[in-house]
């Protein structure tokens, strides 16, 4: 489900660059296109997408079932990430199940 239609060339490379370099992006868009809200949506979602692999390499250390949970759960933040970069392409901001609602609640 998508919210808003975007047409600008420079918004969609931003908005790009903030969820494809994950925390790298998110701080880039934030201090170069805070106004840009379509750039900061998908630098929320980057930045969201990071803290997740954060917490998966974290559970990974877990005995025994970290590793299930490290493959699982990579293999879900990837094909996220992926559908998110392709999104900012597409001048729409697309909602991804979890990470939208977490991204949503980072005021800034």
């Amino acid at each position: 489900m998508a919210k808003k239609a975007h047409n600008n060339e420079d918004s969609k490379i931003w908005a790009f660059l903030g969820v494809f370099l994950t925390v790298v992006g998110f701080l880039i868009v934030l201090l170069t296109r805070k106004e840009d809200k379509y750039a900061m949506y998908y630098a929320k979602l980057g930045l969201v997408l990071f803290i997740g692999w954060v917490i998966i390499a974290l559970l990974e250390r877990i005995p025994v079932i970290g590793l299930f949970i490290y493959i699982i759960g990579g293999i879900l933040l990837l094909v996220l990430w992926i559908m998110a970069f392709i999104g900012a392409f597409s001048g729409e901001e697309k909602r991804f199940v979890i990470i939208s609602d977490i991204a949503d609640k980072i005021k800034i």
